[in-house]
């Protein structure tokens, strides 16, 4: 038992001394980048020399010597007759901007998805497109109504918008994805739950039984609804009731005003439907994958992928991983409403 108390000592000590190394090499460096450049850019890939490159792969790895060659040289054909009639019919090829959009519940990637909107409309034309992949369960109402906003910047520029869903779109991500132009959704996508909510732990039983008084002082009749650790009351519930349904009805509007043609009291109830039946009801205009869309389109457009690449310091790193990915209680956020 004794050995067994001292090896666990040392390697408690070990890993001290091993998080002690990290984090002071964390510092140095933070510190040695202080006054450089943030490094943050957008980053730019072009879809079509992607595809293009996985195809030659497959065909090299596939193909017979003789019918790789025969097959390189009438491709190589086909692009420069392509090329050539493409210049005489249009100025430039069409483009087809890129975005990804994976949501969490407080919409961090809004941060991201602004300065790819911004850096593309730098570039983009009336006749280009914007694709958005989105992937999202929904969050914070301030967060998703932000993003659905940089979303219409794109439509008010008179760029059209499409997004698809492969995995999700509900909630707050339906919010988002209703700005499009048009939605498309792969069969088995999530999609809906139009609704909102906010729920709260309540602790007062808990307190009062071990003898702890909580004390809450506000200026302002509804400063505070519903409590965390003081008694909750019928007044209070009854206006946090009365907030959910105020927001809840302006979530229906959005929807209604993006998609006037959906009937907004059938599918408003909260509930999320797949792919298949989201058609059906009209939340989604066609059933295809992001890739099958993308695929498609290269025949006509030139692709390009845009991602915006922020670089956060090792302390803010460091800070985050301690939160655990938690917001700071800063005032804005004690009663938040949920998408």
């Amino acid at each position: 038992m004794e050995f067994l108390n001292e090896y666990a000592l040392f390697l408690a000590k070990a890993a001290t001394a091993v998080l002690a190394a990290v984090f002071i090499a964390g510092m140095l460096a933070s510190l040695g980048r202080r006054g450089k450049a943030p490094g943050s850019r957008i980053e730019v890939t072009d879809l079509n020399r992607e595809y293009e490159e996985m195809e030659r792969a497959l065909c090299a790895a596939l193909l017979p010597p003789k019918e790789r060659k025969q097959k390189q040289k009438s491709d190589k054909k086909k692009k420069s007759a392509a090329a050539k009639q493409r210049r005489k019919e249009e100025r430039r090829r069409k483009r087809v901007y890129v975005l990804d959009f994976v949501g969490d519940i407080h919409a961090s990637a809004v941060a991201s998805l602004r300065r790819e909107i911004s850096a593309l409309l730098t570039v983009a034309e009336s006749g280009d497109e914007v694709v958005v992949r989105l992937e999202s369960g929904g969050g914070v109402v301030h967060g998703y109504g932000l993003a659905a906003s940089q979303l219409r910047r794109i439509r008010e520029r008179g760029i059209a918008l499409t997004v698809s869903v492969d995995k999700i779109a509900a909630s707050g991500g339906y919010m988002m994805a209703c700005v499009a132009n048009q939605i498309i959704a792969a069969p088995f996508a999530v999609l809906g739950s139009i609704g909102v909510l906010a729920q709260i732990p309540n602790l007062h039983r808990f307190l009062k039984k071990r003898d702890v008084d909580f004390e809450q002082l506000t200026a302002g009749e509804f400063k505070r609804t519903l409590t965390l650790f003081g008694e909750n009351t019928d007044k209070a519930r009854e206006k946090m009731q009365q907030e959910l349904e105020e927001m809840h009805g302006l979530f229906k509007e959005h929807v209604k005003t993006q998609r006037p043609n959906l009937n907004i009291d059938a599918v408003a109830t909260g509930e999320h439907w797949l792919g298949a039946r989201a058609l059906e009801l009209g939340l989604v205009d066609k059933l295809q994958t992001s890739d099958d869309y993308l695929m498609a389109a290269r025949e006509d457009a030139r692709l390009v992928r845009l991602r915006y690449a922020g670089r956060k310091k090792f302390l803010e790193k460091l800070a985050a991983a301690f939160r655990g990915g938690a917001p700071g209680n800063d005032g804005a956020l004690e009663r938040p409403l949920f998408m």
